[in-house]
């Protein structure tokens, strides 16, 4: 039976367009918009009529790095698919795209399998998959096109972590060859992870083992670095890149001069590098060990950077590469050896409410806020128009969001599984109010209305951003 919803009263905000409209909801997606008022809207019959004056429409959230229940370093990440998508609703984020992961000697099919299987009925929002690729040969190169025929059309290599997770630069050509020759989108962790491991040994050796060493160890000269040779390397297999979790000035500029010579490089940064900086590693008390992630936070001075790049559009999305380890038990396997830290920061609640500070503090505009986290990824991850915006068509993932609630970010409060809060006592202005996924209440005037299993694999198109 035909279910309808209005939505009424609201701005609607979208990437492209802020207007007073009525939004009419049918069977899941939105079946229409028409201005408040209007004798359009006047006519409309509902079953259900939420009320959303004084307040934003905008589209869900979309997440685009993610890594719910990822083993790293002996452990694995506190938040599951479960814990993490419920987290990711109560923040206004009804997709995010999570890192299946293929393990050394073992098929991509394996891999991939492994995650749909954790993820299978226990999500609260809508979620899809990147392809980790951790040994790359001829047998994996062939699934490479397997993977883009049933929707998960982008994958990720890592220029760091040697033993782990590390491609050569011939192994990352073939990908990129791949990639251009099938629609994969080759996203790179950009960092000379062998030079690092050289630091690192060396750090330790001379008895330098705080969390505040391993931002110093992974020097921004080897981001840059890693970053020119991915670009390098894309331009000679002729395909496009993009470049996860920027966080240094230096990085940033070797992204705009290939953007500036018309390449088809893109990248994303994180809330962590826009708000949090090394002043976090240098807590006492080994507190520091909260903030260590990779790439890792770097001084404050690259924060205008990185906001300078999202307004000129060298930088195109903020996701939030959720990784959350508890310090209790979890990041205090470093004691006494910063690189045993696990790395990985919580945020998935936060990444839009911290946005929308941004809008307040002069940063980034209201659409451009959209435009960053909603829109920009789902284009650029083949899930544009169904994700990222509230048109006729689209799926009805919509946030009514409160942009003059004050709130307080507190571990106390939040509701991700992970005992710290990246950013606790942090005051800021903006809150989301309700949530609807596919058109179902998820989140209803700050009550948790939804349910493990809603959430549906959602299969991706190629890259609609080039």
């Amino acid at each position: 039976m035909s279910t309808r919803t209005l939505i009424s009263g609201g701005l609607v905000v979208t990437a492209s367009d802020e207007l007073h409209a009525d939004v009419l909801v049918e069977d899941g997606r939105v079946a229409a918009l028409a201005a408040h008022g209007s004798a359009a809207a006047g006519a409309w019959t509902a079953d259900r009529t939420i009320d959303a004056t004084g307040k934003y429409v905008i589209p869900g959230g979309v997440d685009a790095h993610t890594h719910m229940e990822l083993p790293f370093g002996g452990t694995s990440a506190s938040d599951t698919f479960e814990t993490g998508t419920r987290a990711a609703a109560w923040g206004g984020t009804t997709t995010i795209v999570d890192f299946a992961v293929q393990s050394v000697g073992r098929s991509l099919r394996e891999g991939l399998d492994t995650w749909y299987a954790k993820a299978d009925g226990n999500c609260a929002v809508d979620y899809a998959f990147h392809m980790i690729l951790s040994d790359v040969n001829e047998r994996t190169l062939k699934e490479m096109d397997h993977l883009v025929g049933e929707g998960v059309t982008s994958f990720k290599l890592f220029m760091a972590y040697p033993g782990v997770f590390y491609s050569d630069d011939g192994q990352i050509l073939r990908a990129m060859q791949r990639g251009a020759a099938n629609g994969g989108l080759i996203m790179m962790h950009a960092e000379n992870g062998i030079a690092i491991d050289v630091l690192v040994e060396q750090a330790l050796a001379r008895g330098e083992t705080d969390p505040r060493h391993h931002g110093e160890v992974r020097k921004v000269l080897l981001e840059a670095e890693a970053t020119h040779r991915a670009i390098q390397l894309a331009r000679v297999a002729g395909a496009p890149l993009y470049v996860v979790h920027v966080s240094a000035e230096e990085a940033v500029a070797e992204l705009a001069a290939a953007r500036d010579k018309g390449l088809p490089v893109f990248g994303e940064t994180c809330p962590q590098y826009l708000f949090l900086s090394t002043d976090n590693l240098e807590e006492p008390d080994f507190q520091g060990a909260k903030y260590v992630c990779s790439t890792p936070l770097r001084p404050r001075e690259h924060q205008a950077a990185l906001w300078r790049g999202l307004r000129t559009n060298d930088l195109q999305v903020v996701s939030t590469d959720h990784c959350p380890f508890c310090f209790r038990g979890q990041k205090e396997l470093g004691r006494g050896d910063f690189s045993k830290i696990p790395n990985g920061l919580p945020g998935v609640e936060n990444r839009m409410d911290l946005l929308h500070q941004a809008v307040l503090d002069g940063h980034i505009s209201r659409r451009r806020w959209i435009e960053i986290a909603c829109a920009t990824p789902a284009r650029m991850f083949g899930l544009y128009p169904q994700k990222g915006t509230i048109a006729p068509g689209s799926d009805a993932d919509i946030v009514l969001y409160d942009p003059h609630a004050e709130q307080v970010i507190s571990a106390e409060t939040h509701h991700m599984n992970v005992d710290y809060s990246a950013y606790e006592g942090r005051r800021i202005t903006g809150r989301v109010d309700t949530v609807l996924s596919r058109g179902e209440l998820v989140i209803d005037q700050r009550e948790y209305t939804g349910r493990a299993g809603h959430g549906a694999f959602v299969p991706r198109s190629t890259c609609q951003y080039l």
